[in-house]
């Protein structure tokens, strides 16, 4: 009976998740037995107008795309964003495409398949950590308007809190999983103060608080699925940098006797910290405070993607691939082996 692209039950790919091996530890024409996550899922043509799928397979070392030539349609449901497949198929670097999988069988992962702890990426320190050094700068925030400002977001005990610390900070280029936000906009801010100190005429305070704050919106623009992180539909009509000023203006506008110049200093940050208007932000930084964390944060968002194409290079390799979140290829010279 010949082999069919969707098998069941003893036919199919192997349940036993000490045999899954991680996408990192693949090299160049491995055969492929395990479970991921499905990311993205999109049907295409071939040149003869058949259909193929392209669907991003994940797990916490990484994405890699993989191909179903055949039974296209079956793949399309059983591969949904969010859902956890085992798959069989053969592991390959193109030369022109890069790492890929061929897909040979597929089907949902059922419980005790997977091991879910494999399969979320997250950051490389504790959420509690993390929190600790939240606190501690937060501390160093001596205005009493802009503590006040800050505890509504991430008080201990707010909802505001809650959803910042697990979600994402971007749904490709940079901390994109579960607690990514909170790594990102920590590292800004922390980064941020130090820098205060060595340029003269910032206020430390606005800058570390604008820095804390700049991407709030992304609370309200990404959903709250670790595996399939999409925009929400607020997040596609009105972006995140408006949202993220909304919410930070309501809440200004709730604190009695909140300084008019300190509002107008931290809304300008938030709107701002693209730097451009073609990448998003309404203005371009004017401020001193609003500069720096632009520079600071773009510098953040850069050296994340390196983080991530690091992880996705074969052994041996130096360069990347192409990578727009850097404008160019990343060499990692002699740590690539």
């Amino acid at each position: 009976m010949a082999e069919t692209l969707f098998e069941t039950g003893n036919g199919g790919p192997p349940a036993d998740p000490a045999r899954s091996r991680l996408l990192r530890e693949l090299s160049d024409g491995d055969e492929v037995n395990g479970a991921f996550v499905v990311r993205e899922r999109e049907r295409r043509q071939k040149r003869n107008g058949e259909d193929f799928l392209r669907v991003v397979l994940a797990d916490k070392t990484g994405t890699v795309p993989a191909i179903a030539w055949d039974g296209v349609a079956e793949c399309f449901e059983i591969c949904a964003p969010g859902s956890i497949v085992l798959v069989r198929g053969s592991f390959a670097i193109h030369p022109q495409f890069g790492k890929q999988i061929k897909l040979a069988a597929v089907r949902a992962a059922g419980p005790g398949e997977y091991d879910a702890e494999q399969l979320a990426e997250g950051p490389a320190r504790s959420t509690e950590l993390l929190e600790a050094d939240l606190r501690e700068l937060i501390g160093t925030v001596q205005s009493p308007s802009l503590r006040r400002l800050l505890d509504r977001f991430f008080g201990p005990e707010t909802e505001s809190w809650a959803r910042f610390r697990e979600a994402p900070a971007a749904k490709h280029y940079h901390q994109a999983y579960a607690g990514g936000l909170l790594e990102h906009s920590l590292s800004v801010a922390q980064a941020v103060s130090a820098a205060a100190n060595f340029f003269p005429g910032i206020d430390r305070e606005i800058a570390v608080t604008g820095a804390l704050l700049h991407d709030i919106g992304k609370t309200e623009a990404y959903n709250d699925d670790p595996l399939a992180i999409e925009l929400t539909d607020a997040g596609r009509l009105e972006g995140e940098i408006p949202r993220g000023y909304y919410r930070v203006r309501r809440e200004i506008e709730s604190i009695e006797g909140f300084d008019p110049d300190l509002e107008q200093a931290i809304l300008h940050i938030i709107l701002s910290h693209h730097g451009q208007l073609e990448h998003g932000s309404p203005v371009v930084p004017a401020t001193r405070e609003a500069t720096l964390v632009h520079a600071i944060d773009n510098l953040g968002g850069k050296l994340g993607s390196f983080d991530r194409l690091e992880r996705e290079l074969a052994d041996g390799e130096s360069w990347s691939r192409f990578d727009r979140g850097i404008d160019a290829s990343a060499f990692f010279g002699s740590r690539a082996a």
